[in-house]
């Protein structure tokens, strides 16, 4: 859709703050919005496409440089810690070896995920910025090819580029999982998303989309870590074990309440509703709101492998990732002949067996119980 200047009129002064909707709010006034501004969007097509991109669209040469050189940066910057310190502590950790492995994956986005909630949470809650309280506000002022303040233009340098190294890292560094291929696509989606809203200058709600989602991936990965950790060195390990279970009971709220309640309340009420109130006829509204129902979309996907997860925790079973290829990876394991081939066979056994010692099982092997 073709671009309108701003004026004073649909200012912040001028528009009034909506209170965060409900999910029936949130379905019956975008359903109306959207249909109403396609209906209203005779000239909506290809060329009109290609020239409010042409019109709206910022972004320099420098910027892309600089992106692909931080995606590259960051390649560097894991193999290098994952060389130096990661690895060497799994070895030192005496961790099992399909846990070794998978180790400095998690080590590595704990460590991202990390640096980068935490600044985007400074944005939004120790600076000027009201986006979290008042999410119409992102659209406050906007203006086709404003300047972009250099806090957010870091945390989107920071995220772009770490996005753009996550696509090449998910194919050739991380292990592969059930979810892999829709990760892929995941990142490609946030990574237009990243690129896009800075392009047209959507900054502002792209720095509260970052916000709900990080959160969730410090969780992961710190729950993911204690999970290896608990059996190390042919030990149990209770506090770790405790953790991990802290970790995903944390994580699987925070990801209700962050990506299936906030998200869609604040972030696609104010991109599907209050957008079109704040800047009527603003571009590519379709296609970004296309792009962030799509990650909802993912969002609910991930949610069922949660829901999977908690009903094994219910059931006392061993925390693990549910998205991995255990049987895959034990079939693989047998034929390299890592494990003997009656082994799953004699699980049963050596679990009762260890029962009469006062010994923790986990995976068919005894280990004795630590704090």
């Amino acid at each position: 859709m073709a671009s309108h200047t701003v004026d004073d009129s649909t200012s912040a002064g001028a528009v009034e703050m909506d209170p965060m909707p409900g999910y029936v709010d949130l379905i019956t006034k975008a359903s109306t919005v959207m249909y109403g501004a396609l209906r209203d969007c005779s000239a909506c097509g290809l060329e009109l496409s290609k020239r409010t991109l042409l019109d709206n669209a910022y972004i320099t040469w420098n910027e892309i440089f600089l992106f692909c050189f931080c995606a590259f940066l960051w390649t560097q910057i894991r193999q290098g810690l994952t060389e130096c310190l990661f690895k060497p502590l799994a070895e030192r950790c005496k961790l099992q070896n399909k846990d070794a492995a998978k180790m400095p994956e998690s080590a590595w986005k704990l460590v991202f995920y990390t640096m980068s909630w935490s600044y985007s949470t400074y944005l939004l809650f120790f600076t000027s910025y009201t986006f979290f309280y008042d999410p119409p506000s992102v659209f406050y002022d906007w203006k086709s090819g404003m300047s972009v303040p250099t806090d957010i233009a870091i945390a989107y340098l920071i995220q772009g580029s770490f996005y753009g190294h996550s696509i090449y890292a998910t194919v050739y560094m991380d292990a592969w999982r059930k979810d892999s291929a829709v990760m892929v696509v995941h990142h490609v989606i946030t990574l237009a998303l990243i690129s896009f809203s800075y392009a047209f200058r959507y900054h502002n709600v792209g720095v509260l989309v970052l916000f709900l989602h990080d959160i969730n991936d410090i969780q992961l990965e710190f729950t993911k870590l204690n999970v290896y950790l608990k059996s190390r060195g042919g030990s149990y390990y209770l506090l770790n074990d405790i953790l991990s279970n802290m970790g995903s009971v944390s994580f699987s709220i925070t990801w209700f309440w962050f990506r299936l309640y906030w998200f869609p309340l604040k972030v696609l009420y104010a991109t599907c509703v209050s957008s079109l109130q704040s800047v009527p006829h603003i571009p590519f509204y379709f296609f970004f709101n296309a792009l962030l129902l799509a990650l909802l979309l993912m969002n609910i996907y991930w949610f069922l492998f949660i829901v999977v997860f908690v009903v094994k925790v219910l059931k006392m079973k061993e925390v693990n990732d549910v998205r991995e290829y255990e049987e895959v990876e034990g079939v693989k394991a047998a034929a390299a002949g890592l494990v003997p081939a009656h082994q799953a066979n004699d699980s049963d056994h050596q679990h009762d067996h260890s029962a009469v010692h006062g010994k923790h099982v986990q995976n068919g092997v005894s280990k004795d119980k630590h704090l």
